[in-house]
């Protein structure tokens, strides 16, 4: 029951970030698009395009880096650990885990640290140019004493850096239960090893069909 409970949990916060990244890379490109014909068919500019693109940016890369760790697309250098006997190198992987849990945890404070006041005492801070088109009366009744937001308030795309940093901090805890219960073995992908493996085989084939030839 409770490796069910995991994976369920596992598989919620894999739809997030998949979502999330989706989303944001579907919006920035989506407006970035109507940003090129508005300026070279029309002769405009849409005024809000660069922000909103900036903004999603962030939430692009904050949510692909959780991500990343999931599926252990991180670039990283093994050279070293592999040259280390299984129990140490064991050891030496979990000691890095430990390293990105902590430097994790201390992203994740200071982007709540940053991020909280403009949830509070600054909730009536707003963006530059991206006008605020969802909801602007209740969200002026919770969050801006009832004057509603003619621009989107800050706090809603700054929401990406604690949100973001939450996720990364689960996804090395999770990394390192999988890789203290042998369910995964490295932290990274061992990306250099296996291109050097398919330059070999590569390397092999050609030799064989120079002999075939």
């Amino acid at each position: 029951m409770q490796s069910s409970s995991a994976a369920h949990h596992s598989d919620f916060v894999d739809r997030i970030e998949r979502t999330g990244i989706a989303i944001a890379l579907g919006l920035m490109t989506i407006v970035t698009f109507s940003n090129v014909v508005a300026r070279y068919v029309f002769n405009s500019n849409i005024l809000w395009a660069l922000e909103t693109t900036v903004f999603l940016f962030a939430w692009l890369v904050l949510l692909g880096a959780s991500h990343c760790v999931k599926i252990s697309a991180h670039i990283g250098v093994d050279l070293i650990q592999n040259l280390l006997p299984l129990g140490i190198r064991k050891a030496v992987i979990l000691l890095s885990v430990v390293l990105c849990v902590v430097f994790s945890v201390l992203l994740l404070v200071g982007a709540f640290q940053y991020w909280w006041p403009f949830a509070t005492q600054r909730s009536w801070y707003e963006v530059n140019d991206i006008p605020m088109v969802f909801f602007p009366d209740l969200m002026a009744e919770w969050f801006n004493e009832g004057e509603e937001y003619e621009k989107m308030p800050r706090f809603i795309p700054y929401a990406a850096l604690p949100i973001g940093m939450v996720l990364l901090t689960l996804r090395f805890l999770q990394a390192g239960w999988h890789i203290l219960t042998e369910r995964r073995s490295m932290l990274i992908a061992s990306h250099e090893a296996d291109e050097m493996v398919a330059e070999a085989s590569e390397e092999t084939r050609r030799r064989d069909q120079a002999g075939e030839g």
